[in-house]
Parts: structure tokens; C-alpha cells; sequence
């Protein structure tokens, strides 16, 4: 398989299509995952273009995961959860719905289940009410 241009991750990068971008950096950028699992649920992505762990360039790994390492913890914090989960999958075998690697940072809160994978989506409103509380954790912890 190779790289198309064309997912939605791409498109993202390219401000062809809209997300609530909660950071963004000059190899990385995090968004709200559209149907979150769970309130702010948040997607990072590298900038370079791979399609999963197994064409990656290690170097730009190191990158990505560092952003998902500083981003976790604040993206949890900012919506008062209990924990997080970190979530990579590879090939549709696995799961993966779009060909462009990303790490999910799933917020977790004690007795509520999260929701099934790409099964609701959230109002504009909702997430873009979350997308600034992410945002403002970001600017409160990193400056």
C-alpha cells in the first residue's frame, strides 16, 4: 500500500477540510477526533506522511509520540478524567480507518464506558467547546 495524498488526515494538514485543532507544531498537530469515544477524544498526527508504524521513518516517530507524550496528560486534565488511554492501530485488520498514522488520546472517567469506534458523531458545538478547553490547558502548561 502507499500513501494517498487524499485522506483525511491530508486534507486536514492542507486546511482542505475543518477540524478543532487543539496544538500544533512544526512536525506534529492534535485534533478532536469528530466521533469521539469519549469526551476529548484527540488525534495526533505527524505532519510527514506515513501510513502506520511500519513505513514511519523512526526519527519522525520519535517526534510524534514525544507530542502524544506532553499532550495525554493535558488533554485529560482539561476535561476532568480519571485517565487516559493511548491507542495506535495498523492495517484494517486492526482497525485502522484512516492510512495516515496517528496516536488516539482517549480520556478515561471512572464507571462511564466508552463508546464504540466511529459509531456517533459529536455536535460542532459540543467539540468545539472541549477544543478550547484543550486549548487553553496547552497554553496554561506550555506557554
Amino acid at each position: 500500500m502507499s500513501y494517498d495524498d487524499n485522506n483525511i488526515f491530508a486534507k486536514i494538514l492542507r486546511s482542505e477540510m475543518p477540524a478543532h485543532k487543539v496544538f500544533e507544531d512544526d512536525e506534529t498537530f492534535a485534533f478532536l477526533d469528530i466521533m469521539p469515544r469519549t469526551k476529548g477524544h484527540t488525534l495526533v498526527i505527524p505532519k510527514n506522511p506515513s501510513i502506520n508504524m511500519i513505513d514511519i521513518d523512526p526519527d519522525n516517530l520519535c517526534v510524534l509520540i514525544r507530542s502524544v507524550h506532553k499532550l495525554a496528560p493535558l488533554v485529560s486534565k482539561a476535561m476532568g478524567a480519571d485517565g487516559f488511554v493511548i491507542q495506535q492501530l495498523n492495517e484494517a485488520a486492526a482497525g485502522q480507518m484512516v492510512f495516515h498514522i496517528h496516536f488516539h488520546i482517549v480520556p478515561r472517567y471512572l464507571g462511564v464506558p466508552m463508546k464504540h469506534a466511529a459509531s456517533e458523531k459529536e455536535q460542532d458545538g459540543i467539540l468545539s467547546a472541549n477544543a478550547k478547553l484543550i486549548r487553553q490547558e496547552i497554553d496554561k502548561q506550555l506557554g
